[in-house]
């Protein structure tokens, strides 16, 4: 290798490596944004899966033994569009939340230290943390809108019909029951996600260059450990957002968290808080390869072209 190659390599690296701390936060933010919606959009059927089979109380119909079975029964008897009904939701929500997601903590893990050398366990759980309080705040109500729309024999059919009659028939409240859940679980798998992906991607590629692989196999890993860790707060997460929608008045009248938890636990014992375990994991493992390869493709980029501008 000559030396003038010897160089660029060397300053290709030491680009990437400075991104964290010098990239824009509006690139960030961008970024973010892009792997938001490409994460969401590409995994939605399989979200709508796991929707289906963590609803208690749920219809004979709509009562599935398994992921597969799932997949061949929804198209079958609704046609292939059920498995894509509330994606618009998604889509409308997912790119400003993952935006705010990004860039918050991009500036928490650099106000922290995180981006020196080593790993910084408790600056990125602290920033991932920090991170999902945000973007929560702006996405729960349109997660509340998108499994109102995945659900067996749902009426809705337009997101913003969907929302207009969840506020006239259920107020406000209806679209933030769940966020105190949600933070329950989403802040613990944040804080893991981004602890065990800073991990992997230093294990993977230690001189943290631009490795799209490493970014995805990094990203696929944390995205399985944190769904399989958080997966009981999910269960009562989707009971407290479909509530609205059940003929049972214990679930119907389920009013936070912990009685979301008791009804779980009296109706179906330990083994209810596994419900939709497999679509969860099978849904954040290549969701999450695909926003982190996604986010970290779209920033080094960005960044490029921002430099040569």
């Amino acid at each position: 290798m000559t030396a003038s190659s010897t160089e660029v390599d060397a300053v290709e690296e030491i680009d990437y490596e400075g991104l964290g701390a010098s990239t824009p936060l509006h690139i960030n933010m961008i970024a973010g944004a892009l792997a938001g919606v490409s994460e969401h959009a590409v995994m939605f059927p399989v979200d709508v899966v796991r929707t289906r089979m963590q609803v208690l109380a749920a219809a004979p119909a709509a009562t599935y033994s398994g992921v597969a079975e799932a997949f061949s029964r929804i198209s079958t008897a609704e046609g292939a569009r059920a498995l894509w009904r509330g994606v618009t939701s998604v889509i409308l929500g997912a790119g400003p939340a993952h935006a705010l997601y990004f860039g918050t903590y991009e500036a928490v893990k650099e106000l922290t230290g995180g981006n020196n050398e080593g790993h910084q366990f408790a600056s990125t759980a602290f920033a991932g943390a920090s991170a999902t309080i945000v973007s929560d705040a702006f996405m729960n109500p349109f997660d509340v809108i998108k499994q109102r729309m995945q659900m067996h024999g749902t009426v809705h059919r337009s997101v913003f019909r969907c929302a207009s009659t969840v506020y006239q028939q259920e107020g406000l409240r209806a679209f933030y029951v769940s966020y105190p859940t949600t933070l329950t679980m989403t802040v613990p798998f944040t804080a893991v996600q981004f602890s065990v992906y800073e991990w992997a991607k230093k294990v993977l590629n230690p001189s943290d260059n631009y490795s799209p692989l490493a970014h995805a196999i990094a990203g696929g890993f944390s995205g399985a450990v944190g769904a399989a860790v958080t997966n009981p707060l999910d269960v009562a997460k989707t009971l407290l957002q479909t509530r609205g929608t059940s003929t049972d008045a214990t679930i119907r009248n389920a009013s936070g968290m912990f009685e979301a938890f008791r009804i779980i636990k009296q109706r179906e014992g330990m083994k209810g808080f596994a419900r939709g375990l497999a679509p969860r994991v099978l849904t954040y493992m290549p969701s999450n390869a695909l926003c982190w390869l996604s986010y970290e493709g779209f920033r080094f980029f960005l960044n490029e072209r921002n430099k040569a501008l």
